[in-house]
């Protein structure tokens, strides 16, 4: 019955993706041994929009495993952070923020700002940054990303596919468990002022949904990677290019339920 249900799933979702402007993709990952439990388009290497922030935060938390950078060291806002397009906390040029809000402000609210901040204060420049995520990228076995910034506005060749978002997020749950909970959180601090997760309506709107990144852009449509526990039942879900909010948690919704 499942495999029937699935079946109709993936048919209507083939239909209305004819009517997205961004090609449509998703996956589904057993979290307890990577299994992958259905796939679409998984291995297509797309915009990735705001799911960016993943391989972003890796990094950030990579560095404060190694020693190389703090929660508390401070951070100087430079004039190229502080004019990143919106979604943003309002950083301005010459001011200082202790790293842990920037990166509350990534993880929680997707600020683009915060992004490139955070890119900046690790590695000196978002371009030695972007090295880093490339470097890293490799090391996880991503093998359809390649990253050109660190907040994941629309650029020539910053592109992933919904299997290696998949692998971040696992990877965030087994190697950073004490900084998984950000992905969770409907609000936080971000130093500048109290921030709404970017988030929320996936976050509010489906049962057992630990962690979410959301992310939008005209290129990359609607799309979220979620971590799913229900039981003693785990799964990462990936779908990119819904058209609205809506369809995206409907979809996010109806793979789930046949998953778990």
């Amino acid at each position: 019955m499942k495999n029937l249900y699935t079946t109709l799933i993936f048919l209507f979702f083939s239909s209305a993706s004819i009517a997205v402007a961004a090609p449509y993709a998703a996956i589904v990952v057993n979290a307890n041994n990577d299994a992958v439990l259905h796939e679409q388009n998984a291995d297509v290497r797309l915009h990735p929009a705001g799911l960016t922030k993943l391989i972003t935060l890796y990094a950030a938390f990579d560095a404060i495993r190694l020693n190389e950078f703090t929660l508390d060291d401070m951070v100087t806002i430079s004039e190229k952070s502080a004019a990143e397009s919106a979604v943003s906390v309002g950083l301005n040029a010459g001011w200082k923020i202790k790293a842990r809000y920037l990166i509350r402000a990534v993880g929680v609210k997707g600020a683009n700002d915060a992004a490139t901040a955070l890119a900046e204060g690790i590695s000196g420049s978002e371009a030695e940054f972007v090295d880093e995520l490339n470097r890293t990228s490799k090391r996880l076995g991503l093998t359809g990303s390649s990253w050109s910034n660190a907040h994941g506005l629309t650029e020539y060749g910053h592109l992933s596919t919904a299997r290696d978002i998949s692998t971040l997020m696992l990877s965030h749950k087994r190697e950073f468990p004490d900084f998984f909970n950000l992905f969770g959180r409907l609000s936080t601090d971000a130093g500048t002022r109290i921030v709404s997760s970017s988030s929320k309506r996936v976050l509010t709107s489906i049962e057992g949904v630990e962690a979410a990144r959301y992310g939008y852009t005209r290129a990359a449509g609607f799309c979220a990677a979620v971590y799913v526990t229900r039981g003693s039942r785990s799964i990462v879900v990936v779908v990119n290019g819904a058209n609205s909010t809506k369809d995206l948690v409907d979809r996010l919704s109806a793979l789930i339920d046949a998953h778990i």
